[in-house]
């Protein structure tokens, strides 16, 4: 079983989001979504050949988002099968730190042996 399909997402804490969102728009051309306050890198599944995407996100320093991680830096990892993937962390031992089910997709969370925080991701079906 394949886990991980691409990266779905890299999450960054800031002092000043908008101040960076501002920096990386102005100097490396990264414009932003704002209603979602996202970046939205389309590409192609290396497997499927489908559309899929990878988000790029500035949060407040202050987010518990990322917590228990300490980490200013998180990263989602896409899935295919969301309850596959968990069932087989869960059989080795990793401790599932939470899942939910949105309009948007299927998510769980994880921590690395060093502390950083893993978001799961499974895109919504078609």
């Amino acid at each position: 079983m394949k886990r991980v399909t691409g990266i779905g997402g890299i999450f960054i804490k800031a002092k000043d989001p908008q101040a960076m969102y501002a920096w990386y728009e102005k100097h490396l051309g990264i414009q932003r979504d704002t209603t979602s306050h996202t970046v939205d890198f389309a590409c192609k599944d290396n497997d499927t050949g489908e559309e899929a995407h990878t988000y790029w996100s500035l949060f407040k320093e202050n987010t518990n988002y990322f917590d228990p991680s300490k980490s200013a830096v998180m990263i989602n990892y896409r899935v295919a099968d969301m309850d596959a993937v968990v069932s087989a962390l869960q059989s080795e031992g990793i401790e599932i730190l939470g899942r939910e089910d949105h309009d948007y997709g299927r998510f769980a969370w994880v921590m690395d042996p060093e502390g950083n925080k893993i978001e799961l991701w499974q895109p919504p079906t078609k």
